[in-house]
């Protein structure tokens, strides 16, 4: 799908924002474009009369002729794709996208209960829902330019872009359901999910799996390579991901209803090769049982649930699994409510592989800073401890607001921990071993853990950038980039000491 018909898509989607919820609208736009893939026969679905898109177009040029929108050129456009605007009756275009819905469904039962059901009724502006069939009407899933565009990947591309449009245009709320495509991409690659079960307990439109997939027919395997299977407690995500891994022609194991990953794991005998997550950051309202088997290294506190996630998910690592799970950087530090202890404990255990600190505002939803933790049961070739890597000083600002980890960013990253993973590779791999990079990354051995009292913010290992060798002149770049790490470093340091004089006072108390 090209720039300019993902532009004039967003236009028509976004005439809907003012007369509607924002997560509402979302679902409008989302369905539409899945019924349009389905109405043209792709992805292996079947289309019942009822569904047909010509009967939609075609009342929805009567709708816009009845409104004098003919100036706009929308209704030429769906006059020359259907040839016979008028004919579908009286019958609302909202009762027909929604008739058209239940008919999906009905002929698709892996699609039951997945389709919006929300075109008609008072509370939606028709002229306005014919205006966005008319656009997407101009959407050609067949016939795409380039041997290796499927259909499928045009609209799984819309899809994309549309998930992330709406995340930034609900701010906040769209961290519940979206995850930044460059984070995703860094587990991914991280991970390299070539063979396997993947699994996310908080899986919310599924990207996840996306690019797990993605990365997958990259490295020329195929789709049935990896077994899906994830769990959403948002009954409207959870219908925003069947819907996601569908058009992309997957098959996953979402349960049969969306539940809450604490209270009722609906796959409790799961053991999985790969776990990529990104709960929410430091929840306090979630589903807390001490006597919860899971909690083999400690009961979370009740105010926040980085601890429940993380064993939850050491809980479904297979013999030799591996995890990357994103989450707020104070699960690196803090010692409150039995949490210092937590981590104490999967640190002696030796199920921590690497710590990522991620650069500030990648997540739009969000100021908290973040970082990602890599859990493995498979010891492989990696030594013993953790790798600790710094990474606050990457990524691009694309705007005031908003950074992005470029591809070079993902690579270094990536690459860092494998070579760390298998330090020593063969000459004819044709790359170094790993090496400890002053302000950026260090191999950190158990002892050296022990000795910052299982702290893993990264200014205690990494330390500060080497002075540039030469005349002793610095360059401006590197000594903005050695004083920003030093700054961190700093920040770090007085929050740890902060924290430590907390608990004094506590104990006091």
């Amino acid at each position: 799908m090209t720039a300019g018909l993902q532009a004039t898509l967003w236009k028509a989607a976004d005439k809907l924002r003012g007369s509607m919820d924002a997560a509402q609208y979302k679902d409008f736009v989302l369905g539409l474009l899945f019924l349009k893939y389905v109405a043209e026969g792709e992805g292996g679905f079947r289309v019942p009369p009822a569904a047909r898109w010509d009967q939609l177009a075609a009342q929805a040029s009567t709708v816009l002729t009845s409104t004098g929108l003919t100036s706009t050129g929308l209704t030429s456009t769906v006059l020359r794709s259907t040839g016979r605007a008028g004919t579908a009756g009286r019958e609302d275009i909202g009762q027909l996208v929604d008739g058209a819905m239940d008919a999906v469904m009905a002929a698709n039962p892996p699609l039951g209960g997945v389709l919006p059901r929300i075109y008609s009724g008072g509370g939606v502006d028709q002229r306005r829902l014919a205006e966005l069939i008319a656009v997407i009407g101009d959407v050609r899933f067949t016939g795409s330019p380039g041997p290796s565009t499927s259909p499928r990947d045009v609209l799984g591309e819309a899809y994309e872009y549309f998930l992330e449009k709406f995340a930034r245009a609900e701010g906040r709320r769209g961290g519940e359901f979206y995850t930044p495509s460059s984070v995703v991409r860094l587990l991914v690659e991280v991970l390299a999910p070539y063979r396997g079960r993947v699994y996310d307990p908080c899986c919310g439109s599924g990207g996840m799996f996306v690019q797990a997939e993605k990365f997958v027919r990259a490295h020329r395997g195929a789709r049935d390579d990896i077994a899906v299977y994830g769990q959403e407690s948002n009954e409207r995500t959870w219908r925003l991901a069947r819907m996601n891994l569908a058009i992309h022609g997957i098959t996953a194991g979402l349960g049969d209803r969306p539940a809450d990953t604490f209270a009722h794991d609906q796959h409790p005998d799961l053991r999985a090769d790969y776990i990529l997550a990104n709960p929410p950051f430091n929840m306090s309202d979630w589903a807390r049982d001490p006597g919860d088997e899971r909690w083999r290294f400690g009961v979370p506190p009740r105010a926040n649930a980085n601890f429940a996630w993380l064993q939850h998910i050491v809980s479904k690592l297979a013999a030799n699994g591996t995890a990357g799970v994103v989450l707020a950087n104070g699960s690196m530090s803090s010692r409150q409510s039995g949490e210092g202890d937590i981590r104490a404990a999967l640190l002696e255990a030796d199920l921590v592989s690497c710590v990522i600190a991620l650069p500030p505002l990648l997540f739009r939803s969000t100021t908290i800073p973040a970082c990602v933790w890599f859990l493995g049961r498979n010891k492989g070739p990696r030594p013993a401890g953790l790798l600790v890597i710094d990474a606050r000083g990457l990524g691009t600002l694309t705007s005031r607001t908003e950074r992005i980890l470029t591809e070079a960013d993902i690579a270094l990253l990536a690459g860092t921990y494998h070579a760390w993973c298998a330090p020593d590779p063969a000459p004819e791999a044709g790359r170094g071993g790993y090496r400890d990079v002053p302000g950026f990354c260090r191999s950190a051995s158990l002892q050296e853990v022990r000795g910052h009292d299982y702290l893993l913010t990264p200014g205690l290992y990494v330390g500060s950038p080497e002075p540039a060798a030469g005349d002793g002149a610095e360059p401006a770049g590197e000594k903005v980039a050695r004083l920003t790490k030093e700054l961190y470093a700093a920040l770090d340091e007085s929050a740890r000491r902060e924290q430590a004089l907390r608990e004094h006072l506590e104990g006091l108390s």
